[in-house]
């Protein structure tokens, strides 16, 4: 009986000596919190992409923002999904025992916690990627990165996190109640074979490798637009581009910030030999790190947007003081050419028109 495990209580086995012990009313609270401001501003930021889907029909923006939609509600349901689960955790008072005798909902939230962790480091390097054929090759880019092409993408994504977030219920290991017995996840204490720590080292590799095909594609897009802005004298059409680019950014930048301890923390577990010498608040302190990023993602579009940024910097130049000389001619010049410019380039109708308008100047 000693030597079988029933895998029922599988997940319990971290349970009988743990030494992690959190404040009750301060772990509610941040769960309250992450939870209820999580989905605000991914439900806010979701309204505001779909009113620019509706807005903009231009194919180089449209495949964007279906992307930066499916991350927008891939982190509202993570908010909505692991916050409701671990506030039901925290009024049971961590009793796992008694609500959790056959092991499911351990099973659940840990599947849960991986697919809404890895689905959003995937969708930010898809995102990139996207952006970098759409600047680097624009004539590819408008035939084939189509509706139906992003959304068997997005699929594709979400897919292949499903499969990672099932692998070990797969191959019969159980998630593993956490020191802090308010989450499951991977087994992170007293490992004793290769597969725990594969599946530590996978989750771990899988979303730094994200986070370099994000910084690699963003660098290049980048390069590629401050080179045609500096060689070039025409910049139509193009701003909408340095929007874009702008917004992944700040997109990549909240993600290594935020997912670096944890993925960190997650690979020196798994590659530690002698024992995990990682505390159970370490562990804590870099998971609730990795939650705000589905907090911070959202408010990258509903702040980081065009118009909100020519208001921010009208207050700002007033509150300073400064008289803004050449705000008025860039946003004539700059923001309206380039918008119409953009418009025609990708009608069909008009760029015949264009195209005729040298024939008649001869004939007159």
């Amino acid at each position: 009986m000693n030597s079988s495990k029933s895998p029922g209580l599988a997940g319990f086995g971290v349970l009988k000596n743990t030494t992690c012990h959190t404040e009750k009313k301060i772990s509610v609270f941040f769960s309250i919190i992450f939870m209820t401001v999580g989905i605000l501003s991914n439900s806010l930021a979701i309204v505001i992409l779909m009113k620019a889907y509706q807005r903009f029909r231009q194919k180089s923006k449209a495949s964007f923002l279906l992307l930066a939609s499916g991350l927008v509600v891939t982190d509202l349901f993570g908010h909505l999904i692991n916050g409701a689960i671990a506030v039901f955790v925290y009024a049971s008072d961590k009793d796992w025992i008694r609500f959790n005798q056959s092991n499911i909902l351990c099973s659940v939230f840990g599947i849960c916690m991986v697919f809404f962790g890895l689905c959003p480091l995937f969708l930010g390097s898809v995102m990139a990627v996207e952006r970098c054929i759409g600047v680097t090759k624009p004539i590819f880019h408008s035939t084939k990165m189509t509706s139906r092409h992003v959304k068997m993408m997005l699929t594709m994504v979400c897919l292949f996190a499903v499969l990672i977030a099932l692998l070990p219920i797969l191959r019969f290991r159980a998630y593993q109640i956490q020191a802090s017995r308010t989450w499951c996840f991977y087994k992170t204490e007293h490992i004793e074979d290769w597969e725990d720590r594969f599946y530590l080292l996978l989750f771990s590799c899988l979303g730094f490798l994200a986070l370099a095909i994000s910084f690699l594609c963003n660098a290049v897009t980048g390069i590629t637009l401050l080179r045609v802005k500096f060689k070039s004298q025409q910049r139509q059409g193009r701003s909408h581009h340095f929007e874009m680019i702008i917004q992944l950014l700040a997109i990549m930048c909240v993600s290594c910030i935020c997912w670096s301890p944890f993925l960190v923390t997650m690979a020196r577990i798994g590659i530690d030999e002698g024992g995990s010498k990682e505390t159970c608040e370490t562990i804590l302190f870099a998971l609730r790190m990795a939650t705000w990023n589905q907090i911070l993602d959202p408010w990258v579009y509903i702040l980081l947007r065009k118009a909100v940024l020519k208001n921010l910097y009208k207050i700002t130049s007033g509150c300073c003081g400064v008289h803004v000389i050449n705000l008025h001619m860039w946003e004539l010049s700059s923001i309206k050419n380039s918008l119409k410019v953009a418009a025609i380039s990708e009608s069909p109708v008009s760029s015949k028109q264009i195209n005729l308008q040298p024939l008649s100047s001869l004939g007159q």
